[in-house]
This record gives structure tokens, C-alpha cells and sequence, in this order.
């Protein structure tokens, strides 16, 4: 079928092929059911659980500074400094290789389960360093093994999820940070309260080992009961199997898998290098993850309050615990209503008050409740990663380095951030949370080009629909591109397409 056929609508697909082929039938909807319950009940438990020591071996850092960490090690405020940002050079440059390598591997379980391991044996021996170089050179290798879990589950649940289910799922995945911002502090303080001193240790030791212990535990259980993908699940009826891969391709008008061979892989990245979506939803990302460096310093910042250490850790749990809920509720509506800019763009305003009222009052009360506004960032996330996965849906290789390479950028904020945060300037931080508020800025800004860019991108669908309506030659040179990406030809690039929308 050439080109000038395609032009005038004319193809060899009939309605009801179409429509049978981009839906699921009544009994694979009831599968899907069973099949999203089983998902839900195992593999979410997981991630949230690995996320969670995540960021409390990442964060430990932080209460570890309150606990004697820059006293015993003399380490001067700049070097404190330096020691934070340093493990997010060795994480953004980790990035886009381990995800690539993690697509091509096709075994989440075993490379993911050796990482986890990995760094919770670092950080355990980060116990035992007794100089500024040695606490930059764990914290740098700690980047290095932790790189590969965040970047790789956000491709991991794309590959189980639809559009329709994933904000909600990526927020209940990054409830796992908050919760370990709340308990994570709160262990912190029971350490600090209980174990200072113990067998000649300091409390930010026995922090370390304790925390780093059970995260290589629970790495190796991983290696053993998280399932790869759908296809290869021993779980799973070749029903669900079916369904499972089916739901996925239906919503993408294509199939969620890549090329036979290595090469794939960098197709793949060059896909994702020449989106410029990938660029807009990093440069997002990067706004909401500077805005949220603060977390970083959360004990510091309610230090300032005027209470001791521990009070001053314990106050850390509950804006964090007040968010996991919120964010859940806010994550939740995205979804059901499938919209995501709306979604993006109403917690930024709420921040910037919070970061306003923190750097401007000195009044308890309108400090600490400032805390909370501030936390609204965090509900940001989880609706951009469902973003990043409706945007740039298809194929793997390419949703799996644009996931790496936004997450690279992202955290590329939190190398530069930690030095906005002076101890000169306490107790307001005006530098670091003016920074913030600009950040926020840049954050509505990326959301304001994604939803016309979105919109325009759905316009052009409705049109390609309609068979009657001849295409230009715009039309078909995209049409040309995405059939030539996808292995199929222009007929099936156009007809395959019916029904899908990007959420806006």
C-alpha cells in the first residue's frame, strides 16, 4: 500500500478488525482484574518497602549530622556539604547506562536484588570511616549502587501498568520516601536516644549499621521473589500472560516490546534523545526535585524551631506522614479523571507560600505549619512520573532511557542545592528557599509546554482518524517516522493508533 492511499484514507483493516483488536473482550476484562490484584498484592509491597530503606540510607546523612557525624569526622561546613552532593554525581552518571543494561538484561529481580544488597553493605560500613575522604568516597560509591533502583523501577512498573493506573501506583511507589522522611527520623532518634555510646560507637554509627543491615537483608530476598515481567511470571496463567501484554500494547496502539538484539538498546536512546518531551519532563523533574532539597536538611531546618535534637528529629514525622495521605488522595484523582497539568500545577503555589512563610516569620506556629506547605512538592511526583509514561510511551528501550535520563537531570539539582543551604544562614535560608520558589517557577513553566504540546499531539490522533480526511505531508512523513520506529507499515502506524489520547 503506498503512500497516496494513505492519503485518502483508504485501507485494507476494516472497522470491526480494528475495534477488536484495540479493545479487551469481557472475559479479558475480568482476567485484567484478577491479573491487577495479584500485581498490586505483591510486586507494590516490594517496591515501596526497597524504596523506603532508599531513602533512609540516602537521607541518614542528614540525622547522622545532628548525631556527631561532622564532630567526630571535623568536618567543616563546606565539606558537609560536599559529602551530600557527592553521591549525586555517582548517581546521575549511573543512570542511563544501568537502565539500559537493565532493559537488555530482561531480570529486574536478580539486578535489582544485587544493588539493593549493595549499597545497604555500604552503607553499613560507612560506620567505620574515620575522615572526610572516607565519608566522601562511601558516599560517592553509595551513588553509584543506589543509581540503579529508582530510574529502573519507574520503567519496571511502566511495563505492568496502564496510563490509567500508573499515577497513582508511581504515588504509592513514592510513598516509600515519605514514609521513610517520617520513620526514618523517628529510628534516627531512637538510635540517638538508645544506643550512644554502645560498645564505644557513636549513635551515627550504630545509624549506619543498623539501617544497613536490614537493606542487604531484604536485597537478597529480592533476588528470590520479585517477578521480572508479565511474560516470564511462573504465577501467571498463559491467560494473564496474554492479557497482561495485550493491555499494554492496546493503550499504546502498538506492542510493548523491542527489537531482537542488542542494537535495540540504542535505538532506544536515540529515541529518547530526539523527544523533545524527554527534554521538557527533565527540566520539570529537575524544578521539583531542587524545590525539594530542603528534605535533605529537614532536621536543620526544624532545629531552628528551638528544641533539642531529638524533638527536633521527632518533628520531622508529621508533615511527611500528612503527605503520604495526601499524596495518595491527589495521585488517586489524577487518575480517575486522567488529567495530569492540573494535577501538576496546583501544589506549586502552595509551596512557594510555605517557602515565603518559612523565610519571613519566627513565630512556632506559622514555622512549623510552613513545613507542611512546603511538603506539596512531594505530591508532584507521582503525577509526573505518570506523565513521563503516557508521553513517552513506546518502545521499552526508549521509555527506558528517557525514564534514566530525567532522573539523571533531576538529581542533578541535588548536587548544587546542598550548598544553598548555609548554616550563616539560619534560621530563615532565605538564599536556598528563594532558589526553591524559582525552581517551582521553571516547574509550571515545563507543565505549560507539555499541555499544548499534548493537546496539539492529540488534535493530530483525532485527525489521523478520521478516513475521510486526506493527510499532509507533515502527517505523513510523522507517520512515515513512527512506522519505521515500530517495525510496521504506514497503513497499521495510522489505523493502530485509533483510540489513543495522550493525558493531558
Amino acid at each position: 500500500m503506498d503512500d497516496r492511499e494513505i492519503m485518502g484514507g483508504k485501507t485494507e483493516m476494516s472497522h470491526e478488525e480494528v475495534e477488536r483488536i484495540a479493545q479487551l473482550t469481557p472475559e479479558e476484562k475480568q482476567i485484567e482484574k484478577k491479573l491487577r490484584r495479584l500485581i498490586d498484592m505483591l510486586i507494590m509491597p516490594i517496591v515501596i518497602l526497597v524504596y523506603l530503606m532508599n531513602y533512609i540510607d540516602r537521607n541518614n546523612y542528614a540525622a547522622a549530622k545532628l548525631q556527631g557525624l561532622t564532630e567526630d569526622l571535623n568536618l567543616s561546613d563546606q565539606e558537609y556539604q560536599t559529602g551530600l552532593s557527592i553521591l549525586f554525581v555517582a548517581y546521575i552518571l549511573m543512570q542511563v547506562p544501568s537502565n539500559l543494561l537493565l532493559n537488555y538484561m530482561g531480570r529486574p529481580s536478580l539486578y535489582i536484588g544485587f544493588f539493593v544488597t549493595a549499597w545497604g553493605l555500604v552503607s553499613a560500613l560507612t560506620s567505620q570511616v574515620k575522615s572526610y575522604g572516607g565519608i566522601v568516597a562511601c558516599r560517592f560509591i553509595l551513588g553509584l549502587t543506589e543509581a540503579p533502583f529508582f530510574a529502573g523501577i519507574l520503567f519496571y512498573l511502566s511495563k505492568w501498568y496502564t496510563k490509567k493506573e500508573l499515577a497513582l501506583r508511581m504515588s504509592i511507589f513514592y510513598a516509600g520516601s515519605l514514609i521513610s522522611g517520617a520513620f526514618g527520623n523517628l529510628i534516627a532518634a531512637g538510635i540517638l536516644n538508645g544506643l550512644k555510646g554502645a560498645r564505644g560507637l557513636s549513635a551515627w554509627q550504630w545509624l549506619y549499621i543498623i539501617e544497613g543491615a536490614i537493606t542487604c537483608f531484604i536485597g537478597v530476598i529480592i533476588c528470590f521473589i520479585l517477578p521480572d515481567f508479565p511474560e516470564t511470571w511462573r504465577l501467571l496463567s498463559p491467560e494473564m500472560k496474554r492479557v497482561a501484554s495485550r493491555r499494554l500494547a492496546i493503550e499504546a496502539a502498538e506492542a510493548d516490546v523491542d527489537e531482537e538484539g542488542g542494537m535495540s538498546q540504542i535505538k532506544g536512546l536515540k529515541l529518547a534523545f530526539s523527544d523533545k518531551r524527554t527534554y521538557v519532563l527533565a527540566l520539570a523533574y529537575l524544578g521539583i526535585t531542587g524545590a525539594s532539597g530542603f528534605q535533605n536538611f529537614f532536621p536543620s531546618l526544624t532545629a531552628t524551631l528551638g528544641y533539642n535534637h531529638i524533638i527536633s528529629l521527632l518533628l520531622v514525622a508529621p508533615p511527611y506522614v500528612f503527605m503520604v495521605f495526601y499524596s495518595l488522595l491527589h495521585n488517586y484523582l489524577s487518575d480517575r479523571y486522567q488529567k495530569r497539568f492540573w494535577f501538576w500545577v496546583t501544589p506549586i503555589p502552595i509551596t512557594i507560600v510555605g517557602f515565603i512563610v518559612f523565610m519571613t516569620t519566627d513565630a512556632f506556629g506559622p514555622r512549623y505549619f510552613s513545613l507542611f506547605l512546603m511538603n506539596f512538592v512531594f505530591a508532584m511526583n507521582g503525577t509526573l512520573y505518570g506523565w513521563i509514561a503516557t508521553a513517552i510511551p513506546r518502545p521499552p528501550a526508549k521509555r527506558a532511557a528517557a525514564y534514566a535520563f530525567i532522573n539523571s537531570v533531576g538529581n542533578s539539582a541535588s548536587v548544587w542545592t546542598p550548598y544553598t543551604y548555609r548554616d550563616r544562614d539560619a534560621p530563615h535560608y532565605i538564599p536556598a528557599l528563594g532558589t526553591c520558589i524559582a525552581l517551582q517557577a521553571i516547574a509550571f513553566l515545563c507543565g505549560l509546554f507539555m499541555y499544548f504540546d499534548l493537546t496539539r499531539a492529540n488534535k493530530r490522533l483525532a485527525r489521523l482518524e478520521n478516513e475521510d480526511v486526506v493527510l499532509t505531508e507533515k502527517e505523513l512523513k510523522r507517520l512515515r517516522k513512527t512506522a519505521e520506529a515500530e517495525g510496521i507499515d504506514i497503513s497499521e502506524a495510522r489505523m493502530l493508533q485509533k483510540g489513543f489520547r495522550y493525558v493531558v
